[in-house]
């Protein structure tokens, strides 16, 4: 014990900063009273040694947040991202070379596109307490299809706290209606965006680029959407469609009704079809059976509002988003 007192008196007056813990498996090992030591903060002893324990095999940098009484050492050489507001780690470990973009920089990026009228400011928000801020801005320029489905045209700037995140700016389509967060097809998704490393310093006349290719890619979109509007599918068609979408691990031999959606997420999104807002525009074409898959992903899916956002925008959820848009598109040209 007096070695281990004797380093921690040093690392406190070197690194005041720097939480200390004695690990002890049982109170005759580790007294309790050395928590009465200044240079103490915390001890781990009886089941806390096994907590310790189970965690050093997982991912520490995941899993450290949730543990009450730690803090994440910041490895030599490296430089950690630190919320001023209330000193909360958002990335413990960043090179030498990594540029944070303030959040007020984040924002202030629009300024000039809201002054000269070519966006307007909608929303702005965070998930993942904080480690993901972004603001959403609607360009003017949207559409109307089937006399009254409005399409509007949002640029998207995302501005990730976390180590391995780009700076990312790009165009996101929303179907007013049921506020669906639309998707660009597979072969024009790289197109409609801009990502930035932090590496890199960040330069806003990348915007500019992007406000070029909204107008261009939204009349694409239109003439994609309205396709899709013309082309009627029927209820065997769908129902492969929603299983192309979501597949199952279920041999197409063993399946025991072929007119059945086979998985859950499948039979939620055929479900909703006649009852998904704004189902009575294209009723019946492959444009309602793409936006069952947008409304079930974004409104319906997840446990939270924000895994759900987070999900529609940089998650899986979009990935998949591109595969139904890719998938009807592919459908409807067969009809």
């Amino acid at each position: 014990m007096i070695g281990a007192n004797s380093l921690a008196i040093k690392l406190k007056n070197h690194y005041p900063e720097i939480k200390v813990g004695f690990i002890g498996s049982h109170t005759s090992a580790l007294p309790m009273e050395v928590l009465s030591y200044p240079f103490v903060d915390f001890v781990f002893i009886n089941e806390g040694v096994y907590a310790l324990r189970d965690l050093l095999k997982t991912n520490l940098i995941d899993k450290l947040n949730n543990v009450l009484g730690t803090d994440k050492r910041i490895p030599t050489g490296m430089k950690a991202l630190v919320r001023s507001s209330d000193n909360k780690v958002l990335a413990p470990s960043v090179g030498q070379n990594w540029n944070p973009v303030q959040n007020k920089e984040a924002f202030d990026f629009f300024s000039e596109y809201v002054e000269a009228g070519d966006l307007e400011m909608h929303t702005a928000g965070s998930l993942m307490d904080g480690k993901m801020v972004w603001a959403l801005a609607k360009v003017k320029q949207g559409f109307e299809l089937f006399k009254g489905d409005e399409v509007e045209n949002y640029m998207l700037f995302s501005n990730p706290h976390q180590f391995g995140k780009s700076i990312d700016i790009r165009m996101t389509p929303i179907r007013v209606v049921c506020n669906n967060t639309l998707t660009l097809s597979l072969s024009t998704d790289s197109d409609s965006m801009v990502k930035v490393n932090h590496r890199r310093e960040f330069n806003p006349e990348m915007g500019k680029e992007q406000l070029g290719i909204a107008r261009e890619k939204m009349e694409n979109y239109k003439t994609m959407a309205e396709f899709l509007g013309s082309k009627r599918y029927t209820t065997e068609r769908l129902v492969e469609y929603l299983n192309t979408v979501y597949p199952s691990n279920i041999k197409d031999e063993d399946v025991k009704d072929p007119s059945v959606p086979t998985t859950i997420n499948a039979k939620q999104a055929f479900d909703v079809i006649e009852s998904q807002p704004g189902n009575e525009f294209a009723k019946g074409t492959w444009w309602q059976a793409f936006n069952a898959v947008t409304f079930s992903t974004d409104h319906l899916q997840g446990n939270s509002a924000d895994g759900r956002l987070s999900s529609a925008w940089y998650g899986r959820n979009r990935r998949l988003k591109l595969k139904a848009l890719d998938t009807a598109l592919k459908m409807a040209e067969t009809v």
